[in-house]
């Protein structure tokens, strides 16, 4: 997924011309001991 493939994408924009609406991009992610877990072993 990247910003402009994700399904968020169209949420945000669809928002932008509300008033009370806004979003961040984060720079990066932080993750769980569990989804590094996962990520290595499935």
């Amino acid at each position: 997924l990247t910003e402009t493939t994700s399904g968020l994408t169209y949420v945000v924009d669809r928002f932008k011309p509300w008033p009370h609406g806004g979003h961040i991009t984060l720079i990066r992610g932080e993750r769980s001991r569990l989804a590094d877990f996962a990520s290595e072993e499935l």
